[in-house]
């Protein structure tokens, strides 16, 4: 396993609007693996029109348990492919044409790309079903859904789970890190992996860490080796630090790997060239930019990882994207109905497709929601505008909050929003449904939506 060099200089993503939280674990003592859940939910009441209540839209629960281990014995050697009908199996067996000699290899990999909520219907259709649908391998790799938030809770890394309920589906204390390190900060979740900076002592010098990368739900992680390339000149060794910027990359459906973006800048601190790492090859990869020098990126917290490309907002009211191999190059420019240029807009991904969104916290609390329709052409469509004062259940014009979109739903058109000092909601746009989240006493910083992904790595240099 390649060593990480440790990492150099301050962190360099200064616009995230919170300090990453700092966990240290100590050695010779029991983490507990499961905290009670922080906050409690509570009901809000109807206002103002929109209807609240204390339950996610139909479609949007999430799992707070991970799938089961077992391995029911099958009833039959080669059951049916899916089907919704209620004929009887031996009925379904003697239709022509129903591919009861497909391969039982190619029924799992089927099944292990079908989302957890459709595996878990199928189960209903047979005894045959229930036993292939439970086996551990289709669970490991079947896609999951949003089920909680990591935060910063009095300065501790923490997990929420997204119901509310039962102990976290997480342990946000991330003990499979013990062994080798001390204390670490996350600096950034993407999907289902955690980009964490570790300490192997907390007395080491703030930037003397290694950059990990890891999966908190089956606790494989792996160190990032030290950002190097050959001199194309004279073949001398070059280390890039320190790393100002660094960006992960994750797909659920190829869990298997995963990518990392650093921005390398001159010594003018003009941004010239990218490193790329890949997890297949364990190496850096260095590429000319073709986005504008000038390009001044927002930071780790607005990032998106979407078809197996990068989208990093910048300052000057744009998107720029460049994919995992660091062949193709694109800005896309914000929307032009954007109500105030002069303020970041934030992105994510929903239902495949990139989101930007906009609160005018200086005009009455508009929110304004827009979908990119056309990547290639950068065509932005307004799909919804909402008064967050109401959501909150305050009165429009007469609320001095300050308010966040800190997610929005990976499977639904559902937002979570956040005035940093008493409770978080989450609207549903398409219902126009509000759900009080939780309420809080204390901090409620570093949000990070988090999805499980049970499948394990299958490089080498991974622990």
């Amino acid at each position: 396993m390649p060593q990480g060099r440790r990492g150099g200089g301050e962190q360099g993503c200064t616009e995230q609007g919170h300090a990453p939280a700092t966990v240290h674990p100590g050695h010779g003592e029991d983490v507990p693996c499961h905290s009670p859940p922080p906050f409690p939910i509570t009901e809000m009441k109807k206002e103002h029109g929109h209807e609240q209540q204390a339950s996610l839209p139909h479609g949007c629960s999430e799992q707070d348990h991970s799938p089961s281990t077992g391995n029911p014995g099958r009833d039959s050697a080669t059951p049916p492919f899916p089907s919704t009908d209620e004929a009887s199996d031996s009925e379904q067996q003697q239709q022509p044409g129903c591919p009861t000699d497909l391969p039982e290899g190619a029924i799992v990999e089927i099944l292990s790309r079908v989302p957890y909520r459709s595996l878990c219907r199928f189960k209903c259709v047979s005894k045959p079903w229930l036993a292939l649908c439970s086996d551990p391998e289709v669970h490991k790799r079947s896609p999951q859904t949003l089920s909680g938030f990591f935060f910063i809770e009095r300065g501790r890394f923490n997990f929420r789970n997204l119901s509310g309920r039962g102990p976290p589906l997480v342990d946000p204390s991330l003990h499979f890190l013990r062994e080798s390190y001390d204390c670490f900060s996350v600096e950034q979740c993407c999907s289902s992996l955690l980009l964490c900076k570790c300490w192997e002592s907390r007395h080491d010098e703030e930037d003397e860490y290694d950059y990990v990368v890891c999966n908190p739900m089956t606790g494989q992680w792996t160190v990032l080796p030290p950002v190097v390339w050959l001199d194309e000149e004279d073949g001398d060794i070059v280390y890039f630090e320190p790393i100002m910027d660094i960006f992960l990359g994750f797909d659920t459906a190829a869990p298997s790997r995963f990518v990392v973006f650093v921005p390398l800048t001159n010594c003018f601190c003009e941004f010239t060239e990218m490193a790329i790492y890949s997890s297949e090859t364990g190496r850096w990869n260095k590429v000319q930019s073709e986005w504008g020098y000038k390009t001044i990126l927002v930071g780790n917290s607005e990032c998106v990882f979407l078809n197996g490309t990068m989208h990093l907002a910048t300052h000057y009211a744009s998107v720029v994207t460049v994919d995992a191999e660091g062949k193709i190059w694109r800005e896309i420019e914000m929307p032009e109905d954007m109500p105030n240029k002069n303020h970041l807009a934030s992105i994510g991904q929903s239902q495949g497709r990139l989101y930007a969104w906009q609160i005018d916290n200086d005009h009455d609390c508009q929110l304004y929601v827009w979908v990119l329709e056309d990547s290639g052409g950068g065509n932005w469509t307004l799909k919804y505008t909402v008064n967050v004062s109401e959501l909150f259940g305050r009165q429009r014009g007469e609320d001095d909050m300050s308010y966040k979109v800190f997610a929005i739903h990976p499977d639904c058109d559902l937002i979570f929003l956040t005035d940093e000092e008493e409770m978080a909601v989450s609207y549903d746009m398409e219902n126009q449904k509000v759900n009080a989240t939780c309420t809080f006493s204390q901090e409620f910083q570093g949000v990070l939506p988090y999805i499980p992904c049970f499948a394990e790595w299958l490089f080498s240099d991974g622990h």
